[in-house]
């Protein structure tokens, strides 16, 4: 047998003897069937108050586990807030920069105001306000519908 195998039969023993010293065994034999049916009640009963222990029990762990990991994130907290140490300012051309990031790649300098978009505003397109009247006149007749016509084409 491994260690293993070996632990869980002393585990199993013990329980077993365990159980054997705290619960009597049942004795069924020779019980009417009413004695039957108040011992069944007599364990629901005692089943019911196990159960709730259990549960409260359970309430308790749930609650401890909780602190305990506020309590850890607590410790947690505290211990990261160690001092930095003081930085030295280095130079670096942009050029090192650039090479540093982006490894031997660069060869040539950037000129980065050459690579920025030039931006065009677009003036807005005025419509011309002319007499209504003159271009009623100018449109009226067959002259203006030539000129529409020929605008068609």
């Amino acid at each position: 047998m491994t260690m293993l195998e070996t632990h869980k039969q002393l585990k199993k023993d013990e329980r077993e003897r365990t159980l054997s010293e705290r619960l009597p065994a049942l004795q069924m034999s020779g019980l009417s069937q009413q004695e039957l049916q108040n011992l069944c009640k007599e364990l629901h009963q005692k089943i019911d108050v196990v159960d709730e222990e259990r549960y409260d029990i359970n309430a308790k762990v749930t609650i401890n586990d909780k602190e305990i990991q506020d309590l850890a994130q607590k410790i947690f907290e505290l211990k990261g807030k160690m001092k930095r140490p003081n930085l030295k300012r280095v130079r670096v051309s942009a050029d090192a920069m650039l090479g540093a990031l982006f490894g031997a790649k660069v060869k040539e300098s950037v000129d980065f105001k050459a690579n920025l978009k030039t931006v065009k505003k677009e003036e807005e397109k005025k419509e011309e306000v002319t007499d209504w009247r003159k271009n009623v006149e100018s449109m009226s007749g067959m002259e203006g519908r030539k000129k529409l016509f020929n605008a068609g084409q």
